[in-house]
């Protein structure tokens, strides 16, 4: 097993620059390294992160998430296993997924798109990330629960501060203390409206998750509140990141942006080669319940595991040229790219598969389009050069294009 002096630290200035280069020397060279300052091991290739989330043999557990994500969410569905994990699944999952998402929620992510867009549309220019991406995921989760848009600021600052700490590889004091402080504010946001809305049930998502039983199983408060706090962090930055991903992407590539535009359902596949070659989270954690084997040696029972799903998704023994941005690549399956039967990692796998992805296809394929539809002529704004940001979770800070309006 390597140890992390022989390739660039995780949490170095050469890597939060660009951490492709150290992810390709982990895989050759280090597949499995002992990385202090983290208390962790790091993983690297496909098959070994394929490995730790399908977790067939029941090697792999999420307690690591008391640690990491309870101090800033309470408890979560992600820290569940077995029994208790497929019925609170059960309970959210509907949601999430044909005939409620389309129903109910397909008209919410519509207009939500359009309400930003007009803020720039005549305009000539925006910048995606400040302008569009940051605001959109964020204001349709808000919606869907049913919650009031004009705290926006105050959803974006909580989600902003929970995915600092969970990103906190370094430990610093503060993020922490801010993460903290998160919890209890939302919990003092969250629980009067949740009791309110069992008294009054509306039709919003948050009635749903109120009032949802399964095997006489229901919610608590704490339980509806956890879920809301988890949905804006993973719902708000994940999709926040993988929109502005796919633009920058395609802005780079200005033949893949023709086609896209010239046929909306490439839109999907553009989605998903973004999620293996840019995807919005970098690194997720496990912890081994048993000494398990993997590339490069092995990890005892008990440690946490840190996969690099940045790292994987561009391994070369998985996919063809896996440095080029391809939308039309045949080693990369849109059909299933959004179930727990996809083949990159960005998701995860398993059990623990994002309960969210249908969502963000969805808020995507809109959104995406909307966007075409009212930038015909989409570059970057002269002498931009997208730059991405971020080591835990990563993507471009801004994204400044020009445009002729659309003159109605």
């Amino acid at each position: 097993m390597s140890t992390a002096q022989q390739v660039p630290d995780i949490l170095s200035p050469e890597f939060a620059a660009d951490p492709y280069p150290a992810y390709r020397v982990m895989r050759e060279t280090a597949p499995l390294i002992w990385h202090e300052a983290t208390k962790s091991y790091i993983v690297s290739r496909y098959e070994d992160v394929e490995r730790v989330f399908k977790d067939k043999a029941g090697e792999f557990t999420t307690d690591n998430y008391a640690w990491q994500l309870e101090p800033v969410h309470g408890k979560t569905i992600l820290q569940l296993s077995g029994r208790e994990h497929a019925v609170r699944r059960a309970l959210v999952a509907p949601a999430f997924r044909g005939s409620d998402l389309e129903r109910k929620f397909l008209p919410v992510i519509e207009r939500n798109s359009r309400e930003l867009i007009d803020g720039f549309r005549h305009t000539g220019s925006a910048d995606l990330v400040a302008d569009y991406a940051t605001r959109f995921p964020v204001n349709v989760i808000a919606d869907m629960l049913g919650l009031d848009k004009a705290d926006h600021p105050r959803f974006h600052r909580w989600y902003t501060a929970v995915i600092a700490f969970l990103g906190n590889l370094s430990g610093d004091a503060e993020v922490t203390a801010a993460g903290e402080r998160t919890r209890v504010e939302f919990a003092e946001y969250m629980l009067p409206i949740i009791r309110e809305r069992r008294e009054n049930p509306g039709d919003d998502l948050l009635s749903v998750l109120c009032a949802a039983e399964v095997d006489g199983v229901r919610m608590s408060d704490e339980d509806v509140k956890a879920f809301c706090s988890l949905l804006l962090a993973a719902g708000g930055e994940t999709t926040d990141k993988a929109i502005a991903g796919i633009f920058a992407n395609l802005l780079r590539h200005p033949d893949q942006l023709a086609a896209v535009r010239a046929d909306r359902s490439l839109i999907p596949r553009a989605f998903a080669e973004t999620l293996r070659f840019t995807p919005p989270v970098h690194m997720i954690m496990r912890q081994s319940a048993t000494e398990v084997e993997l590339s490069g040696g092995t990890v005892p029972a008990g440690a946490t595991v840190t996969c690099l799903i940045g790292a994987a998704n561009r391994d070369e023994r998985r996919y063809a040229d896996p440095d080029r941005f391809d939308v039309f690549r045949d080693d990369l399956t849109t059909t299933t790219a959004f179930s727990a039967a996809a083949d990159h990692l960005a998701f995860a796998l398993g059990r623990h598969f994002c309960v969210g992805a249908l969502l963000a296809k969805a808020e995507v394929e809109i959104g995406v389009g909307q966007l075409l539809d009212a930038m015909p002529d989409l570059r970057l704004a002269d002498g931009f050069e997208p730059a991405e940001q971020g080591v835990f979770t990563r993507g471009p800070q801004s994204l400044s294009v020009r445009f002729t309006p659309v003159q109605d």
